[in-house]
């Protein structure tokens, strides 16, 4: 059971690059950034299970977790514009920092179902948890860097590629 899990995560993982590979191709909006987390919050309510609840000590420490990755996620965010519209900036190190991600998240996943016994439903809400605690400042970063850019095109300090 513990290898499925840790399979599933990882083609969940590797979906998500994927389509984050493929979104940098395409004109992005303030929809497109600030809708993954909302509906991502609807996940929340795998904790209304009780072999998934956690203490709220974890719960904050795992959100707390994903903040600090989202620190990468937010250094390698940039946006440019073609044709008049605005993409976001494929960097050369997002898609490393997300196998990186992917990879500390996997063996603290193992550390923590093998080392300190937490079940697989609560490693996975804990894990849901963290995830959420990146996506979250993410987006919200993106979306304010979003704004800025905006207001730099209409302010023509930004051109047009």
């Amino acid at each position: 059971m513990e290898i499925l899990s840790v399979f599933i995560g990882v083609l969940f993982a590797v979906s998500i690059i994927i389509v984050r590979l493929k979104a940098s191709n395409q004109p992005t909006n303030i929809k497109k950034i600030l809708l993954p987390p909302v509906f991502m919050s609807t996940g929340f309510l795998m904790f209304i299970a009780p072999q998934v609840r956690v203490s709220w000590v974890e719960l904050i420490e795992a959100f707390l977790v994903g903040v600090l990755f989202s620190f990468f996620l937010i250094k390698t965010s940039k946006f440019s514009v073609q044709n008049g519209e605005i993409y976001l900036k494929r960097s050369k190190a997002f898609i490393f920092i997300l196998i990186g991600l992917l990879i500390i998240r996997t063996l603290l996943k193992i550390f923590l179902e093998n080392e300190i016994s937490i079940d697989i439903p609560q490693t996975s809400g804990l894990f849901f948890t963290l995830a959420f605690g990146m996506i979250l400042p993410w987006r919200i970063a993106m979306f304010l860097m979003y704004k800025r850019f905006e207001k730099k095109i209409e302010d023509g300090e930004i051109i047009s590629t």
